[in-house]
């Protein structure tokens, strides 16, 4: 009884395969379109850019803060051999004294260049097989204006 139960990973959205394009509706990257590429154990969903096209790096996103559309895009076979550890953050960056922690806002962390190189090397079958429209329509960010209503669009 004192075993945390896990969540039942949630049911992917009808339209979401591998390859399909998603906007982002929330974070950092609100309003910006990315290439779906497999659901994660704890049912999130792995997301790239690709970085080389948007801007958009590997990302985990809650299937809620994303609108899928009906573009897809060919993977070409990328191997993505990311979990959820992936995205775990140092045990270092805890620390609970406070002149410890203002000592520490000034280092900014840089994600590590293992991460950068495994970005390139996982997108860059995906770069390769899209065309200059798909590269276009990555690219653009998606924002509502006036009298275009979101119960009407067809994504």
């Amino acid at each position: 009884g004192t075993e945390k139960a896990k969540p039942n990973i949630s049911k992917l959205k009808k339209g979401l395969v591998p390859g399909s394009v998603l906007i982002l509706l929330a974070g950092r990257f609100r309003g910006r379109r990315a290439v779906f590429l497999k659901q994660l154990e704890s049912g999130l969903l792995l997301v790239t850019g690709p970085y080389a096209v948007n801007g958009v790096p590997l990302r985990r996103v809650n299937q809620r803060m994303c609108i899928a559309t009906s573009a897809k895009t060919d993977l070409k076979g990328a191997k993505y051999d990311v979990t959820d550890a992936y995205f775990k953050k140092d045990g270092a960056a805890k620390k609970s004294k406070k002149d410890e922690m203002f000592a520490a806002g000034q280092e900014t962390t840089a994600m590590s260049t293992e991460k950068k190189a495994g970005q390139k090397s996982m997108d860059e079958p995906v770069v390769k097989g899209m065309g200059t429209d798909v590269k276009a329509y990555l690219k653009a960010r998606f924002s509502l204006s006036a009298k275009m209503y979101p119960h009407e669009l067809k994504f």
